[in-house]
């Protein structure tokens, strides 16, 4: 969740009380943010050297407190000191427009746009770095480091409209970077800021495009290269009056929700919120941005009062969710429902669920009735294989073996050919793009996991005794997702002799509890309805010759081969590093269920 850091002495004057650690902690918890830090109370040297401040951890979806301002307002409105604002357009004096032209040529890097101007801002210090803060905020997260949104904010008053976006090749856009006095075009610009700290890990976005956008101005004046860097003769200042914000995209929905945040956020210190006119020629399209209406919704009475166990009313619930920043009134079609109007703030608002969500923090989770929910569809419960599992690790552990857990993903030799395996390419589920070599597919067996493990721990005392219950991943063309997990149980034993005897003496005590009785071979295949299982020997590369056994299985009138067990052949203690004797078990426990 990212964290937020505001200054405490403004922030209690913005909500017209002092609070002490904890009542403020209280009234977080109860919103349902979370006070990470008081700076007051730290004793580093760097934390005194400033004004105490309160760090605010906040949740990833709640973008409209991602700054000072947000994180005030919606206090304010919880602690119904005031109303959320309900923000407008104002045509400009002149009676037109500023228009953006989306040439056609962006569809091939980064075709949306929009954008909104602020007149009259009045910037102070602290305004004005809460202005960029949430710019930095937005790109981190709902922008998903610049890749989907990038933002740019210009002094309207040193640029020219129309404005239009572009796309063209790096070597004929020229202008000065922000905050630099040399001019230089797309791909020296790349150049310079390839080792560049905060700029270069966004350079990837665009740098292998043969066109790169770019919005110019009436006078082909770069505004900005998105999502880079903007221009330096357009930059604000703490004297800046009017702000043009220009919003480049991938994500129609996003480019949005960030035009809304930056005007719900800053439209308070400015005269009025100003549209612009976003032309696209090349599919007939022209719109008005942003749109502050608020986005209607309706939820249910029966609802919202049955999941958080109470009985208020429609007035009621209108009254509690107004301090969550909704507009609540009844509906005229139907009494059992509520018509909702969202504002321009709470574009995490999806589905009725959210409302009662903020209709329970309204009430107070702690005020809410505690009660058993008769009226459940379904009590919770371990799932069958998760039980089952739950048993063999009580008995593993109760013979005096260590529980382990290694890592899903393995590499692809460890997986076949340091175990003597060979892949038929139809087994193992490969990640297309894996990050190191270590990670390049989802393990078929439990063996790499518990090796690598004992590899680890190879400078403690012999014999080490370890087992792990977790799934496996197979290819499964049956299955929608092409794929299967299987649960396993394996163990494996390091000493100074091979430990077979006490491999074996496991695998016995496991399949008692399974309630699988052993049986002779002979018998097993004779009477397919007798139940329990045997052993019989295999000639499994991963073992030694001759001292490896397959695990067999009656049941439910079927033969099943369940897993195998026995001496790791040398090569493999090679490939592992193992300095002794290893002997391992695995079989698949979902055939029991």
């Amino acid at each position: 969740m990212p964290t937020i850091t505001v200054d405490k002495a403004v922030l209690f004057k913005a909500l017209e009380r002092e609070y002490t650690t904890e009542e403020f902690d209280e009234l977080c918890f109860e919103f349902g943010i979370e006070l990470d830090e008081d700076t007051s109370l730290s004793t580093k040297p760097e934390d005194q050297a400033q004004p105490p401040q309160l760090k605010i951890e906040i949740p990833a979806n709640r973008y409209d407190m991602l700054c000072f301002e947000g994180i005030a307002l919606n206090l304010r409105v919880f602690l119904e000191k005031q109303q959320l604002p309900k923000w407008s357009l104002t045509a400009p004096a002149s009676g037109e427009l500023q228009t953006l032209t989306i040439k056609e040529e962006t569809m091939k890097i980064r075709p949306l746009c929009s954008g909104v101007v602020l007149r009259n801002i009045k910037f102070t210090q602290e305004r004005y770095d809460s202005f960029i803060a949430l710019q930095d905020k937005l790109h981190q997260n709902l922008a998903r480091q610049r890749t989907l949104v990038s933002i740019g904010t210009h002094d309207l008053d040193t640029i020219k409209g129309p404005f239009t976006y572009e796309a063209l090749p790096p070597e004929q856009i020229e202008f000065t970077p922000l905050n630099q006095t040399q001019k230089m075009n797309g791909k020296q610009l790349m150049e310079f800021y390839d080792k560049d700290k905060h700029l270069g890990r966004y350079l990837h976005i665009i740098r292998d495009s043969p066109v790169y956008p770019v919005i110019y101005d009436s006078n082909r004046t770069v505004l900005s290269l998105p999502p880079i860097i903007n221009g330096n003769h357009s930059k604000i200042t703490l004297d800046t009056k009017n702000v043009l914000v220009e919003i480049t995209a991938l994500d129609k929905t996003k480019v949005e929700i960030v035009n809304h945040i930056l005007v719900a956020m800053f439209a308070g210190y400015a005269d009025s919120i100003e549209p612009i006119k976003i032309i696209s020629p090349h599919n007939n399209e022209s719109r008005e941005a942003p749109d502050l209406a608020p986005r209607q919704m309706q939820a249910e009475v029966d609802y919202l009062n049955q999941v958080t166990g109470l009985e208020l009313s429609p007035d009621q619930i209108a009254k509690l969710l107004a301090k969550m920043g909704y507009e609540i009134t009844p509906s005229t079609s139907d009494s059992n429902l509520l018509d909702v109007a969202l504002p321009i703030t709470r574009a995490d608002v999806l589905h009725q669920a959210d409302i009662m969500e903020d209709y329970a923090i309204a009430y107070g989770f702690n005020k809410l009735p505690r009660y058993y929910p008769n009226k459940s569809s379904a009590v919770a419960a371990p799932l069958p294989i998760n039980k089952l599992a739950d048993i063999v690790r009580l008995e593993s552990a109760a013979a005096g073996w260590t529980e382990v857990m290694p890592l899903i993903l393995c590499s692809h030799e460890e997986n076949f050919a340091w175990l003597n395996r060979k892949d038929d390419g139809k087994t193992a589920v490969k990640l297309a793009n894996p990050k190191t070599a270590e990670y390049q597919i989802v393990r078929t067996s439990l063996l790499p996991g518990l090796l690598k493990t004992i590899n680890s721990n190879k400078h403690h005392a012999v014999p080490i005794k370890v087992f792990e219950v977790s799934d496996v991943g197979f290819i499964d063309l049956s299955q929608e997702r092409k794929s299967r997990n299987e649960r396993h149980f394996a163990a494996a034993i390091m000493g100074k002799t091979s430990g077979f005897e006490q491999v074996h003496g496991l695998l016995d005590r496991l399949m008692l509890m399974l309630k699988s009785t052993f049986v002779t071979r002979e018998d097993g295949l004779k009477n397919l309805k007798l139940g329990g299982y045997w052993i019989e020997e295999v000639n499994d590369p991963t073992f030694l010759q001759g001292h490896s056994a397959a695990i067999k299985l009656n049941l439910d009138g079927k033969n099943h081969t369940i897993g195998v067990f026995g001496i790791l052949h040398p090569l493999v203690l090679h490939k592992f590093e193992l300095p002794y004797p290893v002997s391992t078990v695995e079989f698949n426990l979902e055939v029991f269920l």
